[in-house]
């Protein structure tokens, strides 16, 4: 979806694309997919995988997680992926 952003001639295909990205993420949620919460929380190797750490941007994301490297997600509350992450040291 990110690459028909700039272009203008693909206009009715992008929004057909866009019909059937919703379509399949709202089916996927019914079914019991969720995102797992990662920005801004304490790492929780329950959900998180940490994949390096860096010097935090600010004091109160020190120990925190500054950034999401791949998204994770949970099926019916157990995690098929988790989120891979980078924590403020």
């Amino acid at each position: 979806l990110k690459s028909y952003e700039g272009a203008k001639t693909v206009h009715v295909h992008k929004e057909g694309v866009q019909l059937i990205y919703n379509k399949l993420r709202n089916t996927l949620n019914q079914k019991g997919l969720e995102e797992i919460q990662a920005m801004g929380l304490p790492l929780n190797t329950d959900f998180h995988e940490a994949i390096t750490q860096t010097p935090a941007p600010t004091p109160e994301l020190k120990d925190k997680i500054v950034d999401v490297i791949e998204k994770g997600y949970t099926l019916q509350g157990k995690v098929i992926r988790f989120s891979k992450v980078v924590v403020g040291s």
